[in-house]
């Protein structure tokens, strides 16, 4: 579907907006966006080839890709990225040139996915800021043109998943035992892990690597909890728990499952007993974990709860 909108000469420019679904995982559809390998296969309309491409995954990183005209004539989209949620948007300030550096018209592009059943919604909304008046047929075009460059899309998706290396199971078990002595009544301790609040100073990645995307929690019988955040590689990391046994004060039970990106990595079960000691409050936390499909956690998860729990204490301090 198409709009138009005005610039300030009043000549008529299109908005496209496209909705595509393929029947492959975001993961893959992601994927193809964020490689000089794989847009460099895709990237382009019918009859029109990719003599040269550069993209790199990263706030300001190049997306830069000449598309070449069956007449030999050379384009140049000159494009950055700005604005990257990995698995979910991308956002490109492209300028288009020609082979002599001779600005046509500039395109902001709004990329987003999303998981569909059997696969992945796909929508672009590309709009422009036309430069050189003689070039408004590209623009008019626009429609037409992204049809088949998504059309490529398709095909290189079928290739990539075609060739995707096969899953290779396994699950690994492990089960650790940590134990603190706070200076703090089991009711403080007990209000930071079931308060959103109170928790929120604890539970989470250090600040000067990991944003919230998302954090939630229910803590009764049946009730889950979910936080979600973005490291600064671009990793996104997601807690998602259910909790069975909820003794105020006294005991949490509670399973949980561990994604990276859309990756499952592992399900464990969580034990939190407090137990008072004069004005102290002892706690001892037990885990056990099946470790899933090649994730070598190498004790990785006790390590990080133990850092959780020295968080935790803290947090009391304040």
């Amino acid at each position: 579907m198409e709009r138009t909108s005005e610039i300030d000469s009043g000549t008529s420019l299109p908005e496209i907006k496209l909705s595509r679904f393929f029947p492959v995982p975001r993961a893959l559809v992601f994927k193809a966006w964020s490689t000089t390998e794989h847009v460099r296969r895709w990237f382009c309309p019918e009859t029109y080839t990719i003599p040269e491409a550069e993209v790199a995954l990263h706030i300001g990183g190049p997306f830069d890709i000449c598309m070449r005209s069956p007449e030999g004539v050379d384009h140049w989209i000159r494009g950055r990225f700005t604005d990257i949620v990995p698995l979910e948007r991308l956002v490109i300030e492209m300028e288009v040139t020609d082979a002599a550096a001779h600005a046509l018209f500039g395109a902001h592009t709004f990329v987003t996915f999303a998981v569909e059943a059997g696969g992945t919604r796909m929508e672009v909304v590309q709009t422009y800021k036309l430069h050189d008046p003689a070039h408004l047929w590209m623009l008019r075009g626009a429609s037409s043109g992204w049809d088949q460059t998504l059309n490529h899309l398709a095909e290189e998706l079928a290739r990539m998943q075609a060739s995707a290396e096969p899953v290779m199971r396994s699950v690994v078990h492990d089960t650790f035992h940590l134990e603190r002595i706070y200076e703090a009544p089991p009711a403080r301790i007990w209000k930071a892990f079931t308060d959103e609040t109170a928790k929120a100073r604890w539970f989470s990645g250090p600040s000067e690597q990991w944003e919230l995307l998302e954090r939630r929690m229910d803590v009764r019988a049946g009730g889950r909890e979910r936080l979600k955040g973005r490291w600064k590689s671009g990793m996104v990391s997601t807690f998602d728990a259910i909790y069975h046994d909820v003794i105020p004060n006294e005991r949490l039970v509670y399973s949980y499952e561990m994604h990276v990106d859309e990756k499952k990595i592992s399900v464990s079960l969580a034990t939190v007993e407090l137990r008072k000691e004069g004005a102290k409050t002892k706690l001892m936390l037990t885990e056990q974990g099946a470790f899933l499909d090649g994730y070598d956690d190498a004790g990785s998860r006790e390590h990080g709860t133990g850092f959780l729990l020295e968080r935790l204490g803290a947090s009391l301090q304040d």
